[in-house]
């Protein structure tokens, strides 16, 4: 990108092209650079990293003005991001990649399930700086009003970052459902760990066949750790993690290296 030119900032969620949050993040990305937004036709929460094989994409575009291109992709988010990439862009490479703003926490593990940050690491895969942007509010008419407000002071303060300290980075943003008053500020964190354990509804439909609705709720298991996204929305904060995909255990690579790898273990043919 040239010094005079504008970011190129491509958009993309995994509630749909017509949601609400996504809607407010593309108007703020025109802000900063001209955007180019490929989402869901629909909701695809929940979706982490999957992508499409069993059927063909389609693509439509949904508008189109000076600066802002929305289009409407029947994958998933990651598909959004990829078939965006590879076919919509051609020879055009993002400086940056938005994924929300979502409706709804995707703090904690959370952040594994989540189709808004699986297309946000995906981006980060291909060496594009990407933010996946939250808000802890699943209503479909969330008050985005704070949420915009800290996305723009955090889309300024990235941007502004060296381009060796841009690449690769992928920052999950979650912003605590309160108003914009009442946030105490900035707080970059880790994950914080615990688990989400599932209930199922049982019923029956009226063809006599068994369904479930899935539901649960998240066990924190460090509920008194002051350096944790959940500690943070907690108390007001709003909570930026920086995640990366690789999923090596460094912590056990050089034990099990050692204990695994050395001569003499009986194999198993």
């Amino acid at each position: 990108m040239s010094e005079s030119a504008r970011p190129l900032i491509f958009v993309t969620n995994d509630d749909g092209v017509q949601a609400a949050g996504i809607a407010a993040l593309m108007r703020l990305a025109t802000e900063f650079g001209d955007v180019v937004a490929v989402a869901p036709n629909e909701s695809y929460s929940g979706m982490s990293h999957s992508i499409t094989m069993q059927r063909p994409l389609f693509v439509s575009a949904v508008s189109s003005e000076p600066g802002l291109e929305v289009y409407s992709c029947t994958g998933t988010p990651v598909d959004c991001v990829k078939i965006g990439f590879d076919e919509i862009l051609g020879d055009r490479r993002p400086d940056l990649v938005l994924s929300g703003i979502n409706h709804g926490s995707n703090a904690n593990v959370s952040v594994i399930y989540s189709g808004t940050m699986g297309a946000a690491t995906e981006a980060a895969l291909y060496g594009i700086p990407s933010i996946g942007f939250s808000l802890t509010d699943h209503s479909p008419a969330a008050d985005f009003t704070a949420a915009v407000h800290y996305a723009r002071e955090i889309l300024a303060r990235t941007l502004a970052l060296p381009a060796e300290r841009l690449a690769g980075l992928c920052l999950n943003v979650n912003v605590p459902d309160i108003p914009l008053a009442d946030i105490q500020g900035i707080r970059v964190c880790r994950q914080t760990r615990g688990n989400w354990r599932e209930e199922f509804v049982h019923r029956t439909d009226p063809q006599n066949r068994d369904y479930y609705w899935m539901s649960g709720r998240f066990y924190n298991f460090e509920t008194e750790a002051e350096d944790t996204d959940e500690w943070a929305l907690r108390h007001g904060y709003v909570a930026v993690v920086p995640v990366q995909m690789d999923l090596t255990d460094y912590a056990r690579l050089d034990t099990l290296r050692d204990h695994l790898s050395r001569p003499g273990l009986p194999r198993e043919i």
